[in-house]
């Protein structure tokens, strides 16, 4: 499978004028660049969109996000807004051993009682819930010192059906060791953890290339 990835350019203008104000708005921003390829059976049985983004925040001159999709997207939203820079993932990238990473994760466990989902609390807590994570289904292990949960926050919105949601995001960095190249190629493809579709999961990763003369 073809990976290209994209980056969205939006002015305040854009911003303004596509409404974006909060996670629902800017996910159907988002998702109207890309064809929907996926039948009515599988999104009743939730088959992953083939879409993932991080949004990178802004200033006074715009706002700015990351995308990664099976399929590329439109140049503009709307066929007049922003602009989409984008590239196919380079041969080998997803080959290395070691990358420095940065994600929005959705940190939960399921209450073995309940079986409701409930949000993990507390940087620690995060921290560790996301090393345990790692190594048991996302086919790396994280440099546990050089881990860091760069903040904790909660999102609160209406959806397309004005159901109120509410998610936890953490944003994390740090180091990680492929440990099993095969799935770490799944997680990288389909995102980490829960609430993908609102800018969760998607891993932003650089190569740490070994120094020959070290």
């Amino acid at each position: 499978m073809s990976l290209i990835a994209s980056v969205l350019h939006l002015d305040r203008r854009a911003v303004k004028a596509l409404r974006i104000t909060d996670p629902y708005s800017l996910h159907r921003v988002v998702y109207s660049l890309y064809p929907d390829v996926r039948s009515d059976t599988d999104k009743s049985r939730s088959r992953a969109s083939g879409i993932l983004y991080a949004d990178q925040g802004g200033d006074h001159r715009g706002r700015k996000i990351l995308m990664l999709a099976d399929r590329q997207p439109a140049q503009r939203v709307e066929d007049q807004y922003g602009e989409v820079l984008c590239k196919p993932l380079p041969a080998g990238f997803l080959d290395h051993a070691h990358y420095r990473f940065k994600v929005i994760v959705n940190p939960t466990r399921r209450d073995s009682a309940s079986r409701k989902l409930i949000a993990v609390r507390g940087r620690e807590a995060v921290a560790d819930w996301f090393v345990e994570r790692a190594a048991s289904s996302w086919g790396f292990s994280i440099d546990r010192a050089q881990l860091q949960v760069d903040r904790i926050e909660v999102l609160q919105f209406t959806d397309k059906q004005q159901r109120p949601v509410t998610i936890a995001q953490a944003h994390i960095q740090g180091v990680l060791h492929v440990s099993d190249p095969h799935q770490f190629k799944h997680s990288f493809t389909l995102g980490i953890g829960r609430a993908r579709a609102y800018g969760c999961g998607l891993l932003q990763i650089v190569p740490v290339i070994e120094n020959p003369f070290a």
